[in-house]
């Protein structure tokens, strides 16, 4: 395994870790890379400085020490104030509503034609159908975050 400090067009910072450096250039290439605060999809390595263990503490362990990643112990916090504005839209959207992921535009129909319990719902839809969705007068809007399964 391999952690790379990444870094988006828009300047956020993030790390992640990858099986290899082929798999993080493979990846990469696809443009399956994305940054957890705004949503790019041009993301490159950022400068970052080697983990080497001193020669005189080498000596000491038996076994090589295994740095623990900074994201493990705690996700990254949002730095500036739009990523925490973004971060509590999130939460509020996430606590109130409820995710139906892939099959938003046939849910978001259901309820509005009746066939379904009004609620708050969040998912994914294609632009196709979220265009048709508007044009038959339901009511839908695009969330300024990625889902997070689709987070690094």
């Amino acid at each position: 395994m391999i952690r790379y400090s990444l870094a988006c067009d828009a300047g956020h910072g993030f790390d992640s870790w990858f099986p290899s450096a082929s798999a993080f250039g493979g990846l990469q290439d696809a443009g399956l890379l994305t940054c957890p605060a705004c949503g790019s999809a041009r993301v490159d390595k950022a400068l970052m400085a080697p983990s080497v263990q001193p020669a005189r503490r080498a000596a000491d362990s038996a076994a090589p020490a295994v740095p623990e990643p900074a994201s493990a112990a705690r996700p990254l916090a949002p730095a500036t104030a739009a990523e925490r504005a973004l971060a509590a839209l999130r939460a509020k959207v996430e606590a109130q509503s409820e995710y139906v992921g892939g099959a938003f535009a046939a849910e978001a129909r259901r309820i509005h034609d009746g066939d379904a319990p009004e609620r708050a719902i969040y998912g994914e839809a294609k632009p196709e159908e979220a265009r048709a969705l508007i044009e038959d007068g339901i009511p839908v809007a695009p969330l300024p975050f990625i889902p997070a399964r689709k987070t690094n």
